[in-house]
């Protein structure tokens, strides 16, 4: 079932300095990764539950799909319908800091 994907003020905030991480370096590549993460995090709309649950959580509504070195985590609110984009990630960081719902 399609579900409204909302992105948090957090996730975008993340997202922002990813790209400007990268544009230090490539502009382009950059703007592209960026759209690239923002589609991603769209498409989890349409199958939510597919991505994997967070292992150090280990909670069925806090959910990750990772694309290149980006975990993008996010809550599935299954009584509103929806997910929340709640992090833009790097891998190496190590856990998500998420907060609360």
């Amino acid at each position: 079932m399609d579900r409204k994907v909302v992105i948090s003020a957090r996730a975008l905030r993340d997202l922002e300095e990813i790209v400007r991480y990268i544009a230090t370096d490539n502009p382009p590549a950059a703007a592209r990764f960026g759209a690239l993460l923002l589609t991603e995090a769209e498409a989890i709309g349409l199958k939510p539950e597919t991505g994997r649950m967070v292992p150090e959580f280990k909670v069925p509504e806090i959910r990750e799909r990772i694309v290149r070195s980006i975990r993008i985590v996010y809550r599935v609110d299954a009584a509103q319908h929806r997910v929340v984009i709640a992090r833009f990630w790097h891998g190496a960081r190590g856990k998500p800091e998420i907060g609360p719902a």
